[in-house]
């Protein structure tokens, strides 16, 4: 089937919930994909921070084969062997005592809500929940609450109890704070669809020095940031802070739907049987494949691997700054979340356009950004090669 045949089906039988690219995909390999018609592309979208391996890497193929061949879903009225086996690698490689498994991040951020309310109620009657309003954190209604006014239109009333400030303002947290009946505050380490915005120096640190005087839940959002893509297991670890409550998906289950969330024991203990609770999260498929990714990334060096190929990327990025003066305005980043800030939408988009008719997938990002996310074990050849697409494209446009 072609790629205009495969597109004409799309539009006839789904909804029309996203604004997709004209390219649908056939089949992929490391830092490859390859589309319907065998047009072959350098990705470095990888399914939105999903991919953190690249495609079809073949430890985690092995896993989901082999599992596959055993038991798929048995359901969470049993115990389930490969739940407690990953579980405890997460606990053993993060802050955490006891994890909750779901599906995708915004039931991750679903549950960490619903776990900080019962800790609230039970601390005091506390239920308010501070966020940044630029923040991404899911499309379902308790997540969409705490997410950016632009996602929220047309779907209110939304759940009551969350109060937005200003991202990096801690002087915005400590007036917010000064209401008693706040009993967590969610932020993303580093804001992805927002544009990969950065916190400022010790941003984050006295954040959880002001929630641990207020005596107020700090939850740590890393879906997109999580498991490795910034050169730390979880973002959090570059700022000398723990969480008390974290949520995790898109790479934890290596394209398998797998989410989930994690807490100390004085905030986990708040949960019973019955309070919480999910049918296919934590099923036996997405548990092999996510123990094998994070086998992976322990095993074969990937976390120094982000790091180093994140600064020579951006170090790249850097010299096309300076080469187009008039057009970028910043490049930024952490290991291998990028962006590219243009100083107008027109030339962001066309750009990306560009470098996607060129063979290189990145996502255009609050209009102006080009987001840019390699899987963790990229080439540097690969990585020189993105950039070479990025002049050419840059070039094109400023020709034009």
């Amino acid at each position: 089937m072609s790629t205009q045949e495969k597109i004409s089906k799309t539009k006839n039988y789904l909804m029309n919930t996203y604004g997709r690219y004209p390219i649908a995909m056939d089949k992929g390999k490391g830092s490859w994909v390859w589309d319907a018609d065998g047009k072959k592309y350098l990705d470095f979208i990888t399914g939105i921070a999903v991919n953190n391996l690249g495609h079809c890497h073949p430890k985690v193929t092995k896993a989901i084969i082999d599992q596959s061949k055993k038991l798929v879903q048995p359901c969470n009225l049993f115990h389930i062997e490969q739940q407690g086996e990953f579980a405890q690698m997460l606990v053993e490689n993060s802050f955490a005592d006891k994890v909750f498994f779901c599906n995708s991040g915004a039931e991750a951020n679903e549950g960490a809500i619903k776990l900080a309310r019962i800790w609230g109620a039970n601390n005091g009657g506390k239920y308010k929940i501070v966020y940044a309003r630029d923040s991404f954190h899911g499309r379902t209604m308790g997540a969409l609450s705490a997410t950016s006014k632009k996602y929220q239109e047309g779907f209110k009333p939304l759940v009551p109890g969350f109060k937005s400030i200003a991202y990096g303002k801690i002087e915005a947290l400590e007036n917010a704070l000064e209401d008693e009946k706040v009993c967590a505050v969610i932020l993303e380490p580093i804001q992805g669809e927002n544009g990969v915005i950065l916190p400022p120096d010790n941003y984050l640190k006295k954040v959880r020095t002001l929630c641990t005087k207020k005596k107020v839940l700090l939850m740590l959002d890393e879906v997109q940031v999580g498991m490795g893509r910034t050169g730390k297991l979880f973002a959090y670890e570059h700022y000398g802070i723990k969480p008390d409550v974290m949520t995790l998906s898109k790479a934890l289950g290596g394209g398998i739907p797998c989410g989930a969330f994690l807490a100390t024991n004085k905030v986990a203990k708040n949960l019973s049987p019955g309070m919480h609770g999910t049918t296919l999260g934590g099923n036996p498929l997405a548990m092999s494949a996510g123990k094998a990714v994070l086998d992976t990334i322990n095993e074969e060096g990937l976390l120094d691997g982000a790091t180093d190929s994140g600064q020579y990327f951006l170090d790249q990025l850097q010299i096309l700054k300076d080469k187009y003066k008039k057009e970028i305005k910043d490049v930024r980043g952490k290991g291998l979340i990028l962006g590219i800030q243009f100083k107008k939408k027109e030339i962001a988009k066309a750009v990306v356009e560009k470098c996607m008719g060129k063979g290189l997938l990145t996502i255009l990002t609050v209009q102006n950004v080009m987001r840019i996310l390699p899987p963790l074990n990229v080439k540097l050849k690969e990585i020189n090669q993105a950039v070479k697409i990025i002049d050419k494209a840059l070039q094109e446009v400023t020709d034009a």
